[in-house]
């Protein structure tokens, strides 16, 4: 059977994934939702992690589904380990080119210690080459609604309120959608599970 791992983003806790878990379940996928310290703990030290947790799961195909920070510990593990059961990946509202309302809390009283030390990691290191064996699908946000807009409120548009589109592009990724909700709202959006369920599918997003 095939499973998916879902890995959320900064400031929050696996158990908000739980609606687009739910979502991707109903399609006949085995569904593991992912926690970790987002703040703590370094993108080596998260990536480690995930890799500990999908050694255990015992499934012909793994697929990754990752949120923001999660998408980029999804890609920093599978940089440095290998072994795993082919899969896809789903990249939503990963800013994997950079972050520009990052770094612009990172200037802020305090913002350097809100963004956490993966985040931060990121930031400051290369992008890395994880290979091509598999496809990414990318998911971007244009409803210009989160912190981002405050922190940083000439935030390059489009944008989802945190992450602007261009920042989502991914060297040889397979698909790229760009759907009208905010970078939190993917979260709870049934549009983009959905769209993550055609991706782990067919390899492509249903452009309309």
């Amino acid at each position: 059977m095939d499973a998916v791992v879902l890995v959320h983003g900064l400031w929050v806790h696996g158990i908000a994934m739980a609606l687009m878990r739910r979502h991707i379940a109903r399609s006949g996928y085995r569904v593991l939702a992912y926690s970790y310290p987002t703040v703590r703990l370094t993108l080596a030290e998260n990536a480690q992690r995930l890799a500990r947790f999908c050694r255990d799961i015992s499934a012909t195909r793994l697929h990754f589904v990752g949120h923001s920070l999660g998408g980029l510990i999804v890609v920093r593990m599978l940089e440095h380990a290998g072994g795993f059961p082919p899969g896809r990946i789903v990249l939503a509202g990963v800013p994997f080119t950079g972050c520009y309302a990052a770094h612009r809390l990172g200037r802020l009283p305090g913002g350097r210690a809100a963004l956490g030390r993966s985040m931060a990691e990121w930031l400051e290191s290369g992008r890395p080459d994880f290979g091509a064996e598999r496809e990414i699908g990318v998911i971007a946000g244009s409803r210009p609604l989160g912190l981002g807009c405050i922190v940083a409120p000439d935030l390059p548009g489009p944008s989802d309120g945190v992450v602007s589109v261009a920042e989502t592009e991914v060297p040889g990724m397979r698909d790229r959608i760009v759907v009208h909700v905010s970078h939190s709202g993917m979260l709870v959006s049934s549009v983009v599970a959905r769209q993550t369920c055609a991706f782990l599918r067919d390899g492509g997003f249903v452009h309309t």
